[in-house]
């Protein structure tokens, strides 16, 4: 499960990128152009605020855990989650929320 969500974190971090990328590109207005482009109707508006909702939410539980299992690794799905998108952040902290605690073999084969 681990390559699996490690797999999921790279392409929630490239395929994203790319079309927002290729979108500045196209229009030539770079960020401010692409902000704008999230709210140009009532479809995208909604599906902005939907990922923003989530990625608070995973932000939350990301910090919630993190106090709770001292592993402070796991703070940077919360950058992930919000400089490329939950697409990168939310796959990121599963794999690195996966990761055996130290001398839990069994978890280690389960998630490997």
């Amino acid at each position: 499960m681990r390559l699996v969500f490690l797999a999921l974190a790279l392409w929630g971090a490239v395929h994203p990128m790319w079309w927002f990328v290729k979108h500045m590109r196209d229009t030539g207005t770079g960020l401010g152009g692409l902000i704008d482009a999230w709210y140009v109707n009532a479809s995208t508006t909604g599906l902005t605020w939907d990922l923003t909702i989530a990625a608070i939410t995973l932000t939350v539980w990301v910090i919630g855990e993190t106090v709770y299992r001292r592993a402070w690794l796991n703070l940077i799905a919360i950058p992930a989650t919000f400089c490329i998108g939950v697409s990168c952040g939310l796959p990121l902290y599963l794999w690195l929320r996966s990761r055996p605690a130290p001398g839990n073999v069994g978890a280690a084969r389960l998630f490997c």
